[in-house]
């Protein structure tokens, strides 16, 4: 059966940079950048002025909700790294679109008879896409390599590396990386003119993360990020010139000076048991989020770990030296859309960032220069929403906008239905 898009959809390119602030495209000139393609966007096209995110502005929750429209609570995907208190996972991120529990972008295209591709994209792992090569890593070792090979669509890697050379490592972050994927995006472009596709790109978050906001490495960086979106929306337009395409980005930036250890409390009150250096048991946990962490109950009904628990969060809130900015209880933590799993959200203040060491102090100089997982109410945690072609207004400003309106639009410019998604498609 031969299917074709409704005669007023159009086939999409969806792009995400992750990490990019909206006032770097908007306001590229006053802050030194020249990004010449995605300016070109935002003049010949619609876009936000800035995005609110979803609880927690982490890279995981935010594409899925980019993906579906929901906001984690309904998708399912509460942070980066799965939930792992007894450290069995070996950092195990939530690769596996198996625990998106709503269907997504790719579920609504491939419901309606169109063709998928995608190239990186988190939480992409056994996604119902045609053509795919997800984002996995665990060692950076050449296993996963094999890894890959063996996840991805039957044949693609190896059939496209017959042409372009090795593909990159999942676990590489660099803008070498991203250029590879890009490269293999376009021939997947060109070769099989998907109707949908996806496409990640991840070198600025992380020289953000080691370098920090707007220095010359980050800059750099955006720069060649800008010339390989410009690669992607050529082959775009050669393979599909009454296509559209979107980009977007996850979350905003913060600088941070200070690592903070959370874990410390817990292990002092009793809640989390340690022997010889391993977890033997737990209570009560927090699940690391950067610039902000998800209070977790082993079992949320035990009152009285419930009430120690909420004592030791009020008594640190009230030290600044933990640098809390405020703790979300449950029933705020369900109207932030964040997941069920969180009885309490530790939201911390900009410089602060949950650190990673359980023996460390409870102040340490910040692992990283630039952090994300705020609160996403602040005007720094907000990201970035362009779109441009077939249908869609030239030089029109949305204003601010909803995360969860960006799945919506996109289905509706497939012609496709996403009915579980929350948001509003942001075209008439």
């Amino acid at each position: 059966m031969v299917f074709a898009l409704p005669a007023t959809a159009a086939p999409v390119l969806m792009i995400s940079i992750d990490g990019l602030r909206p006032a770097d495209v908007l306001q590229a000139e006053q802050r030194g950048l020249h990004l010449p393609n995605l300016q070109s966007i935002v003049a010949h096209g619609t876009y936000a002025s800035s995005v609110r995110g979803v609880l927690p502005t982490l890279t995981y929750p935010s594409h899925t909700t980019l993906i579906t429209g929901v906001s984690p609570d309904l998708h399912g995907i509460g942070g980066n790294l799965t939930f792992d208190p007894y450290n069995k996972n070996q950092l195990g991120w939530d690769w596996y679109a198996s625990d998106i529990k709503v269907p997504t972008l790719w579920d609504a295209a491939h419901a309606a008879g169109l063709h998928t591709a995608n190239v990186h994209w988190p939480v992409s792992v056994g996604a119902q896409v045609d053509w795919n090569l997800p984002q996995i890593w665990r060692t950076g070792t050449p296993d996963d390599r094999k890894l890959l090979a063996a996840l991805a669509t039957p044949g693609l890697l190896p059939s496209l590396e017959e042409k372009l050379g090795p593909y990159a490592d999942g676990i590489d972050e660099s803008i070498a990386g991203d250029r590879t994927r890009a490269h293999f995006a376009v021939a997947l472009l060109e070769s099989h003119k998907p109707d949908f596709m996806t496409a990640y790109l991840t070198a600025l978050d992380h020289e953000q993360h080691v370098s920090g906001l707007d220095t010359p490495q980050a800059k750099a960086v955006l720069g060649q990020i800008d010339e390989l979106v410009g690669e992607l929306v050529d082959a775009a337009h050669r393979v599909h010139p009454d296509g559209v395409v979107v980009v977007v980005s996850d979350h905003g930036f913060l600088p941070v000076q200070t690592d903070v250890n959370l874990y410390a409390p817990f292990l002092a009150e009793g809640l989390i048991t340690v022997k010889d250096g391993v977890v033997t048991d737990w209570q009560a946990a927090p699940w690391n989020d950067g610039g902000s962490a998800a209070i977790v109950l082993r079992d949320p009904n035990d009152a009285k770990v419930r009430a120690e628990v909420d004592a030791l969060l009020e008594r640190l809130q009230q030290d600044p030296a933990y640098g809390i900015a405020s703790v979300l209880d449950k029933s705020q933590v369900a109207k932030g859309g964040g997941t069920p799993l969180a009885q309490w959200f530790v939201m911390f203040k900009p410089g602060f960032e949950m650190g990673i060491k359980p023996d460390a102090p409870v102040q340490s100089p910040g692992h990283y220069r630039g952090m994300h997982g705020y609160d996403p109410s602040l005007a720094q945690m907000r990201s970035t929403f362009l779109m441009q072609g077939k249908g869609v207004q030239a030089n029109k400003n949305l204003g601010d906008i909803d995360m969860r309106d960006i799945a919506p639009t996109v289905a509706h410019v497939l012609g496709v239905s996403l009915p579980q998604a929350k948001g509003k498609s942001l075209l008439p």
